[in-house]
């Protein structure tokens, strides 16, 4: 029969650890941990950030069997999975564990088990899991990242740009990503107006991104260029709407 996850016989760790901790507390347990490839465990070893969760679980009959998912985010931005395979099959109901780096090998571990192949596994909502780590948007490039964010928060105009707060976060950036948004085209004229939106995102030491959206145009009383930045493109396109309509234009 299945039961809820609060009763299977994996206890995460109480107190947080490092990425390091992590990985090395599962290579520790993990029977099969030397099957993993070292170029796996060399990149994981550069790790900024990991979660865990259950991913799915079976008992029956005194015997109980549970996969769980550790994904870790690495320093170029990617991210890399194992895959924990948990349970007491064995002679003598230990509780083994292994770890895999790929899906297709955990379900061939799991079909070897001595469980009841019509028993329905219990799978944890996507509602209820214990942690995930989101998809990543952007390919980042490992660059001088701070001083990227200093210098684009150093143009900006807009008295109401990011603060300081902002620029101790971005301190802590590694790698960024420069993306150009649709925006405002060029209009021609005699008051021909440009405007052009960007997205800057940065990835933190700490595994962290955020992203500033610079607005720049030509919305001036002289025509000169002027730059803007903002926290949110929501903030961003609403200064292009205000430029463009005090300009006698209307942003598209």
């Amino acid at each position: 029969m299945s039961v809820p996850y609060e009763t299977a016989a994996y206890e995460p760790a109480e107190s947080p650890e490092s990425p390091e901790e992590h990985l090395a507390r599962l290579l520790g347990r993990a029977l099969n941990s030397f099957e993993l490839p070292d170029e796996t465990i060399r990149r994981l070893d550069r790790a900024l950030a990991h979660d865990s969760s259950l991913h799915s679980a079976h008992h029956s009959a005194g015997l109980h069997r549970e996969t769980y998912r550790h994904t870790w985010l690495l320093a170029d931005g990617s991210a890399l999975t194992l895959w924990e395979l948990v349970h007491n099959t064995a002679p003598g109901r230990d509780t083994q564990h292994e770890v895999y780096e790929d899906e297709e090998e955990l379900r061939t571990a799991t079909g070897r088990l001595p469980l009841p192949a019509d028993a329905p596994d219990f799978e944890l909502p996507a509602l209820v899991l214990v942690s995930h780590v989101p998809e990543q948007l952007h390919a980042y490039v490992p660059d001088d990242s701070a001083d990227h964010g200093r210098r684009l928060l150093r143009r900006a105009e807009n008295p109401d740009r990011p603060g300081e707060d902002m620029a101790d976060l971005l301190r802590l950036a590694f790698a960024h990503q420069i993306t150009q948004a649709f925006g405002r085209p060029c209009r021609a004229g005699e008051r021909g107006m440009c405007f052009s939106l960007y997205e800057h995102a940065f990835l933190l030491h700490d595994g962290r991104e955020l992203s500033l959206w610079e607005v720049e145009h030509t919305a001036t009383p002289d025509g000169r260029h002027m730059c803007e930045v903002y926290p949110s493109e929501e903030d961003a396109r609403d200064a292009m709407e205000r430029r463009a309509s005090a300009s006698g234009g209307s942003a598209g």
